[in-house]
């Protein structure tokens, strides 16, 4: 199972190191990493996504709040949230290939950011399933480049967490 984590933590050199150290010595694989500073800017926030069952999932939160730059560790697994990534998509388009692609952009609610002369750059934002969708709805036609973020992700409602 998938799980989401979030860890507050100190806006300062080397935390991310720290992390991915504790991930790599325990053994656990991250499959997704976002970090970013908040609202305040002394803090960061990371979203971690990993898969594991419950026992993983309580040995990776107890071991990062061993750190002592590590201010807060939830997880999101079950929470109401709003997630988002986003992928930058270049594909291979040729003159008879361009309008079908700007066809499934326009579907995907996607945004087309550059035009060459045999490729189209493609943005588009979603939750997971909708991103993987996008690109294998794009693999037809040939993906020459792909880049997508981690999942960030806010907590419904009134309810900071």
């Amino acid at each position: 199972m998938k799980h989401t984590i979030s860890a507050m933590v100190e806006n300062k050199p080397g935390v991310l190191a720290r992390m991915a150290g504790l991930f790599a010595r325990r053994g656990f694989n991250i499959d997704s990493l976002a970090v970013s500073t908040t609202e305040d800017p002394r803090i960061s926030r990371t979203i971690i996504t990993v898969a594991g069952d419950e026992n993983t999932l309580e040995q990776i939160c107890n071991q990062l709040n061993k750190l002592i730059d590590v201010i807060q560790v939830i997880d999101h697994t079950q929470d109401e949230c709003v997630e988002r990534e986003l992928c930058l998509c270049k594909v291979a388009s040729g003159p008879q290939t361009r309008n079908d692609i700007v066809q499934l952009c326009h579907i995907f609610r996607a945004d087309i950011v550059d035009v060459g002369g045999e490729t189209l750059t493609i943005q588009v934002t979603g939750d997971e399933k909708k991103i993987d969708a996008f690109v294998r709805a794009m693999q037809e036609f040939g993906i020459k480049e792909m880049v997508r973020t981690g999942k960030i992700l806010l907590v419904r409602g009134q309810q900071a967490r």
